[in-house]
């Protein structure tokens, strides 16, 4: 099946095609990411207004939203045509005003004659102490009561869109619901008493009370399910066609690797020993290994990372590291020399910089099998690097290679496993959204001897005592990076630029003291900034967030961030890393514009208590939501309608594993539920996914 199915062609029609939808509304309907009825089904209200009626508005809390039978007892015209029309009326047990403005009083006194009975419905509350509701949402007839629901469900607005036009729209949008197969697996449907997808898309769309709009309501649950699953079986698809690409049976010998462990000075933790016989057993598998390594700052990634490619070279293949920047290639190659010199394995870099006779030569060896262990930026990806028998890649600092490079890696014809390592602590629904289709390796404690770090906030107000502290350190020849906010100073934004801060620490520090990086810096002045930092050539430097990632300098103690209350979790706790990694004891000064609100204290104190990675992942999480979390458009993070990344985790890992079930059973989803699947797909705009089927 490569082309949509007709049973879904009605949802995937022109929006016009929906009752009360004219070329300028469905324009209008562009604002909320609704282009078909499709669209308008996925678009669940979100909270909803109790429209039964009651007796009289005497006794009830105001404001409110009441619906009341009503006796038209006087009609009061406005002064002039922007004024207040009042229509006095009475309830059951007492009186109050129906208000209009810009109103027409012939049309009102039609609407509303006095002496007859109407049901009216509306939010009502006190001014001047008389009742009042102004504009009614509803005003009918006693006979057309029944026209008026008793729970109306509230729908997102864009400009142009009404609570009409969308109630009206949503429907006409039921009304064209297809019958479709079941594609969730039946018993857990059963334990889960979910509805079939048409029943739940009429309950989700017609609550009867606020429990019904809520993410725990059944029909709710079944159709965020759905979209996880989709989402689940697409990831699963990936890493089939990727496994389906025959791999290479990498074994080990264990020698250099034993050489290496036998030199370190402490025993690497037992989540870096679970994590190394995870890999192993995956390259010993003729299957392509894509599993992702996910470790705190600091929990030893690195040293995991060496002995895996170690096993590349034991049995006799190569292996490459790829990281993001060269400052990074430089410092993986500078940290893992001595390892190398241990093992007796030829290990080069190879980055942007080669150039000429020096290159050439790199490459002549490579293909020879004559370097063991390449390290290198992206350089690596380009056509003329060829390698003898590379087996293993390991690409550092995942958040920079979305899904589809990936793919684009593991496309690159040779049967090469891949080792993934990521320092960003993510939560277990992130992780399953965003890395699906890998295996998870996680390093959840740190080595021996890290000493924990005193974080400590402080108001910009008393900046002068902390750079007198700081003057204090330098003298006793310790080490500081300093981090702000922005580069240069900006019209709108008050935040000290990086080059301003530079110039008054150099003042206050004295010259050749303090260095700069930052971003808009030529990528030669950036490294040799970083070179004599790490040289303790200068003593403290002063960088936007550019040094966020893997930068290395043992003898750096103290960080000073400025205003930290800008600054998400996980970047804080990324910046905080880079100090702590020396014998000293380190600080990390989070610097805020006071006064603080209220999240900016809470993610402050949640960074000042604790260390743990995936705590403040978690907790940035529920601030910030997925999508801002890591930037829905460069993570390769989907945009869900319906399925809420925060609270839905159990959901989430449920859909993985039933993904991966039923395409371990129904590899082409050629069964009856494997079909109900392949509609599923396509419901959910996952076609891209349909013809990874067909690639088997």
């Amino acid at each position: 099946m490569s082309a949509r199915p007709e049973i879904l062609f009605p949802l995937f029609a022109e929006l016009t095609s929906l009752e009360g939808v004219g070329p300028k509304i469905a324009q209008n309907f562009q604002g909320l990411h609704i282009e078909r009825p499709r669209d308008i089904l996925m678009t669940l209200p979100y909270n909803g207004i109790d429209r039964r009626l009651v007796e009289t508005v005497q006794g009830v809390d105001l404001p409110n939203v009441l619906t009341l039978r009503i006796k038209v007892l006087a009609h009061k015209a406005a002064r002039n045509r922007s004024g207040a029309y009042r229509i006095t009326v009475e309830d059951a047990k007492t009186t109050f005003q129906l208000v209009f403005f810009h109103a027409r009083a012939d049309y009102l006194t039609k609407l509303l004659p006095v002496g007859q009975d109407r049901i009216v419905s509306g939010k009502i509350e006190f001014f001047d102490g008389i009742a009042q509701m102004v504009h009614p949402d509803h005003i009918v007839e006693i006979s057309d009561a029944a026209t008026i629901p008793d729970f109306e469900p509230i729908y997102p607005l864009t400009v142009g869109v009404t609570q009409k036009t969308i109630l009206k729209a949503a429907r006409s949008a039921l009304s064209k619901l297809p019958d479709l197969g079941e594609w969730i697996d039946p018993e857990y449907k059963r334990r889960q008493i979910w509805p079939d997808w048409a029943d739940a898309m009429r309950l989700a769309h017609a609550p009867m009370s606020i429990s019904d709009t809520s993410d725990t309501a059944p029909a709710r649950q079944r159709l965020a399910y759905d979209e996880l699953f989709a989402h689940q079986l697409t990831l699963a698809l990936a890493r089939g066609a990727l496994r389906k690409s025959a791999g290479v049976a990498t074994h080990g010998t264990g020698l250099l690797r034993s050489k290496v462990l036998k030199s370190l000075p402490y025993r690497p933790t037992n989540a870096q020993m679970r994590a190394m016989d995870d890999i192993a057993d995956d390259l010993a598998k003729p299957l392509k290994m894509n599993r992702l390594l996910q470790g705190d700052v600091g929990a030893g990634k690195t040293l995991v990372a060496f002995l895996t490619l170690l096993i590349a070279v034991e049995a006799g293949g190569q292996g490459v590291l790829m990281a993001p920047t060269e400052i990074l290639a430089r410092q993986h190659l500078e940290g893992l020399l001595p390892l190398a010199n241990d093992a007796g394995v030829v290990i080069e870099i190879l980055t942007g910089r080669d150039k000429g006779k020096e290159r050439a030569a790199k490459l002549a060896a490579l293909r020879d099998g004559r370097i063991h262990i390449l390290i290198g930026t992206h350089a690596v990806f380009q056509k003329d690097v060829d390698f003898h028998d590379l087996r293993l890649a390991v690409i550092d600092e995942q958040h920079r290679f979305g899904v589809r490079q990936r793919l684009e890696l593991g496309q690159k014809g040779q049967a090469v496993d891949v080792l993934v390592m990521t320092a960003t602590p993510i939560p277990r629904s992130l992780a399953l959204a965003q890395y699906g289709d890998m295996d998870v390796s996680i390093l959840d404690e740190k080595p021996p001897g890290r000493k924990p770090i005193k974080t400590v906030t402080v108001p910009t107000a008393r900046i002068d005592e902390v750079i007198e502290k700081l003057r204090q350190a330098v003298a006793q020849g310790k080490q500081a990076y300093w981090v702000c906010p922005l580069v240069e100073e900006s019209e709108v934004l008050d935040y000290t630029s990086a080059e301003d801060r530079f110039k008054r620490l150099r003042a206050a520090l004295g010259e050749g003291v303090v260095d700069l990086v930052h971003g808009q810096m030529q990528p030669a002045e950036k490294d040799a900034a970083m070179e004599r930092f790490q040289s303790a050539d200068t003593k403290v430097l002063v960088a936007t967030t550019v040094i966020e990632v893997g930068v290395n300098v043992p003898n750096a103690t103290i960080m000073v961030i400025e205003r930290a209350e800008i600054f998400g979790l996980a970047q804080l706790h990324q910046l905080r890393g880079r100090v702590g990694r020396g014998e000293a004891h380190s600080t990390c000064v989070l610097m805020y514009q006071a006064p603080l609100s209220e999240s900016g204290q809470k993610r402050l104190g949640v960074l000042r208590d604790t260390e743990d990675g995936f705590v403040i992942a978690q907790t940035d999480l529920e601030m910030r939501g997925a999508g801002n979390l890591i930037g829905t458009a460069q993570s390769g993070l989907p945009r869900f309608r319906i399925a809420d990344l925060e609270s839905m985790s159990g959901l989430m890992a449920v859909a993985q594993k039933d993904a991966r079930h039923l395409l371990s059973v129904d590899p082409m989803l050629n069964s009856t539920r494997g079909e109900a699947a392949r509609v599923l797909l396509w419901l959910m705009e996952q076609e891209k996914s349909i013809r990874l089927i067909s690639v088997g």
